[in-house]
């Protein structure tokens, strides 16, 4: 089996493996306590917070362990809002953040406070000075922004020094969620907050960071106690510990070199997946990215029978399609790229991946796409070329509706594809279709397949989608 789902959770790195067993060994004695197993513990828990503290960049007193990256984040946005009260109760986000920053920003809005979503460009990349527009523009003081270092799904890394300048200028702090980057080199930049979670990296799961620069203004608002400087209550994992700081000085001293392997891997997947099957986009930006995370999504799929046939074929890959998420609605990064979500994939190639099964994955590929295609009845691609033909056709209809009400994607767009040749240019076929991934679909095929998307309108039941015809 080849696990190609490292950004989600990346295997369990050997010295994690080595330092994890050694400290339950060493390190079972509360760290709090004076007698000799405690000081044991305690100089376990210090060094580990001193090799933590050098890879991201802080000092060791600015950096607390929390229980998990997502844990860090809701502590570390809710401390600086509490902090900086005074200063106003707006809160500044990416628009594809991680899902933690938004329900952190989800629940800063339900309590009263005011958010506001920077948008991206289609490679899923916050434009130069839009912090800084955001700022300008709040409705009111601003107490805290936030702003990823990579981005989780499609590998794009966001100009986190140029923002922090731009909040600095405002005298904002700015949070960074940098877990997806952190084990490939320290964040750039001068931001002021800092979350990441070690199973990202090949630590162990549960265990995660919490950086809050020295003249931050930031408040616990849980019931704090003596532990890990009031900011992260209860007994410290230490084992855990001991092991996420080792990994992360390991593969710290690994990054350049398998940096430079895996992005050769990458960019093969990324030149050769397209070649080998038809309608296919690669999303992200394809410079500014991370070495080891490559993003498709496939026209005609169902995302969710995608990822069963692959993993059939021994392969283990994510996605961001709605139809294998329960929400039925597309992935909230993909939506705001304005890309295709119907059948994607995210491939993120775990340290020490061999170039054979990346082979193995391309030479798989092409067959699981045009098998699940064809148990969908998706048309051929003879058959879309034919369709997308501007040669005039005999007595064509002036219009055509297609009902794909109560049908999940990619069904609706299937159904177009397959009519769209039935109209004479300049002829329009109104899609209706309930499913909310239909909104992002449509208009990701019409680019895709050369045709113009006219918009959207209510309808009685669902949406009213109008494409039209053209050379």
């Amino acid at each position: 089996m080849s696990y190609f789902d490292a950004a989600s959770s990346a295997p369990l790195h050997p010295v994690a493996r080595q330092a994890l067993l050694a400290a339950l060994d060493e390190g079972w004695a509360d760290p709090a306590r004076l007698y000799r197993e405690g000081r044991r513990a305690r100089l376990l828990l210090d060094a580990a917070r001193e090799a933590a503290a050098e890879a991201v960049g802080c000092r060791p007193d600015e950096l607390v362990f929390t229980p998990s990256g997502t844990r860090a984040v809701h502590d570390g946005i809710a401390g600086a809002l509490a902090g900086r009260r005074r200063a106003g109760r707006h809160l500044i986000v990416s628009a594809v953040e991680h899902s933690s920053v938004l329900h952190a920003a989800a629940a800063h809005e339900a309590a009263g406070g005011t958010v506001t979503e920077v948008p991206v460009d289609r490679t899923g990349r916050v434009a130069p000075g839009a912090y800084a527009a955001a700022l300008r523009e709040a409705p009111g003081g601003v107490a805290l922004a936030c702003l990823q270092s990579a981005n989780h799904e499609v590998g794009t890394l966001q100009p986190v020094a140029e923002a922090a300048e731009e909040c600095a200028a405002a005298d904002v702090p700015l949070l960074v969620d940098a877990a997806q980057s952190l084990g490939w080199g320290p964040t750039e930049g001068n931001w002021s907050l800092l979350a990441a979670s070690a199973h990202k990296w090949g630590g162990p799961a549960g265990v995660g960071l919490l950086a809050v620069r020295k003249g931050v203004r930031f408040r616990t608002v849980q019931p704090a106690d003596e532990r890990e400087s009031g900011r992260s209550p209860g007994f410290e994992n230490l084992p855990a510990i001991v092991a996420a700081a080792a990994s992360l000085r390991a593969v710290r001293a690994e990054a350049a070199a398998e940096a430079e392997r895996l992005r050769g891997l990458v960019e093969r997947i990324r030149t050769r997946v397209p070649e080998l099957v038809p309608d296919i986009e690669v999303v992200g930006d394809p410079e500014r990215r991370l070495p080891h995370l490559v993003t498709f999504s496939c026209l005609y799929v169902d995302g969710e029978a995608l990822l069963h046939e692959l993993d059939r074929a021994e392969f283990s890959v994510s996605s961001g399609s709605s139809c294998t998420s329960s929400t039925l609605t597309p992935s909230h990064v993909l939506r705001a790229m304005g890309v295709l979500s119907e059948g994607n994939v995210r491939v993120s190639l775990p340290r020490g991946t061999a170039e054979a099964d990346v082979d193995r994955f391309l030479e798989a590929l092409p067959g699981v796409v045009a098998g699940v295609r064809e148990r969908l009845g998706a048309p051929k691609a003879a058959e879309a070329e034919a369709a997308a033909d501007p040669q005039p056709e005999p007595e064509p209809e002036p219009g055509l509706v297609v009902d794909s009400l109560g049908k999940r994607c990619p069904i609706p767009v299937i159904e177009l594809a397959k009519v769209i040749g039935e109209v004479p240019v300049g002829g329009v076929v109104t899609v209706l279709a309930d499913d909310e991934a239909a909104r992002l679909d449509i208009p990701a095929w019409c680019e895709m397949r050369g045709q113009a998307y006219e918009g959207e309108r209510p309808a009685d039941r669902g949406v009213a989608y109008r494409v039209r015809r053209r050379a």
